[in-house]
């Protein structure tokens, strides 16, 4: 195995194949699954293959900058959130960039607009890549 880096508990990333160039994560590991914030869905057909739509604030506090994204589906999944509601959510898998390292995640899509952080990267996307150091922030992500 080789050794994990470690990550703070909120880090900049990347999330090139959706247009991504940089969004604030929030490090959970009390999150089984990674989320990102959604919006205006829109799932269809393509080359029968089950592809999403989606739109994405990807800057807390700005509305006004909003990207259009499209990937494959994976699945579709009951996530329960840590207040106990549970909810059926698109699943994606998209390269995620953090500092010198990429990796493939899955991603649920989801409606973030009131939460802190458009994204949260769970504990089963860092899993045998990363330790998390809660006292410390942006140790690997390039802030933009």
């Amino acid at each position: 195995m080789s050794k994990l880096c470690t990550f703070g508990w909120r880090e900049w990333v990347k999330l090139p194949d959706l247009g991504l160039p940089e969004i604030k994560a929030k490090v959970d590991t009390g999150a089984r699954t990674s989320a990102l914030h959604a919006f205006e869905l829109y799932p269809f057909m393509e080359n029968g293959v089950q592809c999403i739509e989606f739109s994405i604030q990807p800057l807390q506090g700005n509305s006004d900058c909003v990207v259009r994204c499209k990937a494959n589906v994976i699945d579709r999944r009951i996530v329960t959130d840590s207040g106990g509601h549970k909810e059926e959510r698109w699943v994606i898998e998209t390269p995620l960039s953090i500092g010198a390292y990429t990796w493939p995640i899955e991603i649920t899509l989801t409606a973030r607009d009131n939460m802190k952080f458009r994204m949260l990267l769970g504990r089963n996307a860092i899993k045998n890549r990363a330790l998390v150091d809660s006292s410390a922030s942006y140790l690997v992500g390039e802030k933009p």
